[in-house]
């Protein structure tokens, strides 16, 4: 999905704070939840997200979906990896 096209959607379904996240080349997060609803567009590079024994890499124009307080882990690709957010 294109960029413009992204935040016409965020926009239509209520996510109203949007920014954009960098993280460092092989790079991690280990368990942790959100206070918020969050849908991202990956940017550049990739993102493996964790729930459970659930894990599903991200790359370059998909969209990943997570519930507020859904706990999960990141681990990102050897490029690092940025990502339009909305949050809600």
């Amino acid at each position: 999905m294109q960029r413009d096209a992204y935040l016409t959607l965020l926009s239509a379904e209520g996510f109203d704070e949007v920014v954009t996240v960098t993280r460092e080349p092989n790079g991690s997060l280990d368990i942790h939840t959100h206070p918020f609803e969050a849908k991202a567009l990956i940017l550049e590079g990739e993102l493996t997200i964790r729930i459970g024994d659930d894990a599903r890499l991200y790359r370059v124009g998909e969209i990943f979906h997570l519930p507020a307080n859904a706990a999960h882990s990141e681990q990102y690709g050897p490029q690092g990896v940025s990502y339009l957010v909305g949050r809600k």
